[in-house]
């Protein structure tokens, strides 16, 4: 059963002060699935209508840490788990791509429903890897959302040809070495301007690719979320920064396709001048793209 929350204690000591101030009142708490620890973060009144973001590859809770205070203050109770491999939870026995994530979900959901942690059924935001993860989870177990956003999600079978290689960091010794690497990886995939690689995204993605347990990953370039959207009934959104490293030169044709590949289709969103990792270059845009997405469907 999930633990009793803990202090704010969780956040990273690196966070600028007025962040961890937005942050403060925290929740920790603990599922368990095949014998493995599944961490999920709270904030926000039990009572609210409850908001699940689950982060990206090699990434923690702390993909969302500039979204998770306007999405509380916006009315919502906002879950962040650290999938399994990644952050603070167990690796799996055998668990090696998202598709073994989906039961780890299900039953940590349920868990915190049944501890009255929160209530249900609940939406889904997925970033990434994320995104990948929701879908799977939505396919496999409708009744546990109502609605899945997908931003910057892979597995649609449209990969840009012309990415920017990523390099390796783990062999390196020094620390000037790895960090300029990071540096590198940082902007050619997640982040589109220079100037959005400032000193706390740096810290963020060092303390969270130090965390990786699951490092073959091989499902985002196949097209399994196309295949597995029309299984899943919630309703399904999109936000993609203009820039995303994923589709440079083919968003138009994602646009085209997603409707497509949704048995019950939302809102299509594109945020001006960011990356793929659009939640935090242009946090207020995509904010506001998220509520809208997020926002009841009018009555006909």
């Amino acid at each position: 059963m999930p633990s009793q929350p803990l202090s704010a204690a969780v956040l990273p000591d690196f966070l600028p002060a007025e962040l961890a101030l937005s942050l403060a009142g925290a929740e920790r708490h603990e599922t368990s699935c095949q014998s493995a620890r599944m961490v999920w973060h709270a904030w926000g009144a039990v009572a609210l209508p409850t908001l699940v973001l689950l982060h990206g590859g090699s990434g923690s809770w702390t993909h969302w840490v500039l979204s998770i205070a306007p999405l509380r203050d916006a009315g919502w109770r906002v879950l962040v788990p650290d999938l399994p491999g990644f952050g603070d939870s167990d690796l799996p026995a055998g668990c090696t791509d998202v598709n073994d994530l989906p039961a780890h979900l299900h039953a940590g959901l349920h868990q915190l429903q049944g501890a009255g942690l929160c209530a249900g059924p609940v939406s889904v935001a997925g970033f990434s890897f994320g995104g990948m993860a929701g879908a799977l989870w939505l396919a496999e177990h409708p009744q546990d959302a109502v609605q899945l956003v997908l931003v910057g999600a892979p597995g649609m079978g449209l990969a840009a040809p012309d990415r920017t290689p990523l390099k390796g960091w783990r062999h390196l010794q020094s620390a000037l070495a790895q960090e300029a690497v990071h540096r590198h990886n940082l902007l050619a995939l997640m982040l589109q301007a220079p100037q959005a690689l400032d000193e706390l995204a740096l810290r963020l993605h060092i303390a969270n690719v130090k965390r990786d347990r699951m490092p073959r990953r091989r499902l985002s370039s196949t097209d399994i979320v196309a295949r597995i959207l029309p299984q899943v009934t919630a309703r399904v959104s999109a936000i993609f920064g203009e820039h995303d490293a994923l589709y440079r030169g083919r968003l138009s044709e994602l646009a085209a396709a997603l409707p497509l590949m949704a048995s019950r289709w939302g809102s299509w969103h594109v945020v001006p001048g960011a990356g793929h990792w659009v939640q935090y270059e242009a946090a207020a845009l995509f904010h506001s793209a998220l509520l809208e997405a997020l926002s009841p469907e009018p009555k006909t």
